[in-house]
């Protein structure tokens, strides 16, 4: 008896993640916001950018998609997997990978997100310095390293996911 009740109060307390989940969904709306506002300002300087420039600006621009796309796939399979199916009507447009990304799944889409937003932060900082100050790259090497130190944990890490789920769907 208590250990049915305690089992019940355990599985129901999957619901606390649903919060979390409409949390994200409110992120995902504040970097629309974001997005539409660099694209504001991105416009209205477009004559008097540099090309430099405008590869940063559409840089950061990709910067956020990845980013929503990340959100959007945490949001939708981490509700899918730990709370409740959606309920989508047939006739309503579904996401062709909704209801099957399973947690490790996720995980390597997460790492291959991060990996790529990672990549984006790299070129920007080195594109800024390079337009910038060209003879201030030898003063920024440090910190270069280190985020390439950074990027290469990344992508490491996700290599090393990928290799584990492969190893277990064996």
């Amino acid at each position: 008896m208590i250990e049915k009740t305690f089992e019940k109060i355990i599985y129901a307390s999957r619901w606390i993640l649903a919060p979390i989940y409409l949390g994200l969904s409110i992120g995902l709306i504040l970097l629309g916001l974001k997005f539409f506002q660099e694209c504001y300002h991105f416009i209205i300087h477009i004559f008097s950018a540099s090309e430099t420039e405008l590869i940063l600006n559409i840089l950061s621009l990709v910067d956020m998609a990845l980013v929503g796309g990340l959100i959007v796939m945490v949001m939708f399979s981490g509700y899918e997997n730990f709370v409740s199916r959606l309920d989508i009507d047939e006739d309503t447009e579904k996401l062709s990978w909704l209801g099957k990304l399973d947690s490790g799944s996720l995980k390597q889409k997460v790492a291959a997100s991060i990996v790529a937003i990672s990549s984006i932060h790299l070129l920007k900082t080195f594109m800024k310095v390079a337009e910038s100050a060209p003879e201030a790259i030898d003063i920024y090497k440090s910190q270069w390293m280190w985020l390439v130190i950074l990027h290469l944990t990344f992508v490491i890490s996700a290599l090393g996911m990928a290799w584990v789920d492969r190893i277990n769907k064996r």
